[in-house]
């Protein structure tokens, strides 16, 4: 066995790094949360605004059908995410966790294999969904009206899920390396090219639905480029070729520690589907018809995604924090960074909670031209009112997840991350409009929010307890 191999074998066996010349190890955890989590946020908004810039330009260009094309198209995304969470966020955490104990000899293998594999998985989602695409978008919920938007934006977006995914995915690897600026500029650089892009190609050029899908293929291309040339002149330690080279314990592990985000992500596609396909139903028995209500929601979850990814920024700020110091047992600073998450992440859902409360026509407006039905006003209201209720709860579960998974619990954070999508969201989402008709759908959001808020509290009151006396027994040692 060469050595290279027996540095990937031999995981866990430990180095000899002296951890405290790192500053996850050694910084005061609030400047450590500012140096990651603001770029890191500001990377997750951008992010949320690549389909929302395109949903407001599409509103405007084409109307409620447009909306509902993108929103019949959103579990392609959703799905895109998923594998570039799995990827990114796995490799990222097992990165920090080995070079947490001290060790640069192992740490690349998983940057490595990470970023190869997210190039492959593109690809190969590109592939089967242009094979697939019409009976997936007939699955998804598009209607007769619909579905040729739906088939005009998804030819050409799905070109673009390789670039996507890298982004995604390498952005964590980035992250992971100690730059979280390059993240911010990787995204931001990737939205402004889309934003103008769109205006260009929407309104000026009258492009409608393929306008918007080529801005965002140029602007996720140009950001791939961005996380390519990063990584390979990563700081902490050298990538080269053989760290490329997948691995089946390396990838084992960088899927046990990603598949919380991944099917966290899943889970949202899943609902999305079965969400699309609900209102769909109960749209067209009820006065609003079937395109209204899904463009509505597609709307509001984009919009509620502006908040939800300050949080998860939040949370991804405090990965590398959570898992190299874990890693070297200095638990204290482990709850400081959950907790100053967790206290952030609850005043900007307060403050998103009165704003969805507050201003939800004003809201509508913004993507919606001067077709658009009262109709369309009148669910959207009642939507945003009921479905986000217990927005200002939305933090404890994404940061909560995060956090096992960035303590090499993957197994907790995989459960919690499914609580509020699959064991509460989806039967009730099933089960709800069979009594109460299409405004059953509307019920099921804060239901399920309220549930996963607690059983999110509970597991990590068990685990911090745990942790207590971890600290405890090394300080007899």
């Amino acid at each position: 066995m060469d050595e290279k191999t027996h540095e990937v074998e031999s995981l866990g066996n430990g180095g000899h790094q002296d951890k405290a010349d790192n500053p996850l190890g050694s910084a005061p955890v609030k400047s450590l949360m500012l140096k990651f989590a603001i770029p890191s946020i500001v990377g997750m908004l951008v992010g949320a605004l690549y389909n929302m810039v395109d949903q407001l330009f599409i509103g405007k260009a084409v109307g409620t059908l447009g909306n509902t094309a993108t929103s019949i198209a959103f579990p392609f995304t959703t799905a895109c995410m998923a594998l570039a969470l799995l990827l990114g966020i796995g490799g990222a955490s097992c990165f920090n966790l080995t070079l947490g104990m001290g060790d640069k000899k192992k740490a690349p293998y998983f940057a490595g294999n990470s970023l190869s594999l997210l190039v492959i998985g593109g690809v190969v989602i590109s592939a089967l969904t242009l094979v697939f695409l019409t009976p997936l978008l007939r699955r998804f919920g598009a209607t007769d009206a619909v579905l040729p938007f739906a088939e005009e934006y998804v030819k050409i977006t799905a070109l673009g899920f390789p670039f996507l995914i890298l982004t995604t995915g390498g952005c964590h690897l980035v992250r992971a390396d100690g730059s979280p600026k390059m993240v911010m500029i990787c995204n931001i650089t990737g939205a402004v090219i889309n934003t103008v892009l769109d205006a260009v190609f929407v309104i000026g050029l009258g492009w409608e639905m393929r306008g918007a899908a080529i801005a965002t293929v140029v602007g996720q291309f140009v950001s791939a480029m961005i996380v390519i040339v990063y990584c390979f002149h990563y700081k902490t330690v050298p990538l080269w070729g053989i760290h490329l080279v997948p691995s089946f314990r390396i990838v084992k592990r960088i899927c046990s520690i990603g598949m919380a985000s991944c099917f966290n992500q899943l889970a949202i596609a899943v609902v999305q589907i079965v969400l699309n396909n609900s209102l769909k139903h109960y749209g067209a028995l009820s006065k609003y018809g079937a395109d209204d209500p899904i463009a509505v929601a597609g709307i509001i979850m984009k919009v509620n995604m502006i908040v939800f990814s300050i949080v998860i920024g939040l949370a991804q700020g405090t990965q590398p924090i959570e898992s190299f110091n874990y890693g070297a047992k200095n638990y204290s600073r482990v709850r400081n960074a959950y907790w100053m998450a967790l206290k952030t992440g609850l005043v900007i859902s307060l403050i998103a909670f009165v704003c969805f409360q507050v201003f939800p026509r004003q809201i509508l407006g913004f993507f919606a031209n001067d077709q658009a039905s009262e109709g369309y006003y009148e669910f959207g209201a009642k939507f945003f009112r009921i479905s986000l209720f217990f927005t200002w709860l939305n933090c404890l579960q994404p940061i909560t997840s995060t956090f096992f998974t960035s303590i090499g619990k993957p197994l907790k954070g995989v459960f919690l991350s499914l609580t509020r999508q699959i064991l509460f969201f989806l039967p009730l989402l099933i089960v709800l409009p069979m009594f109460f008709g299409i405004f059953g759908v509307t019920y099921t959001g804060p239901v399920a929010d309220g549930l996963a808020a607690v059983v999110a509290v509970i597991m990590a009151s068990f685990e911090f307890r745990s942790m207590k006396e971890l600290e405890l027994a090394n300080k007899c040692c």
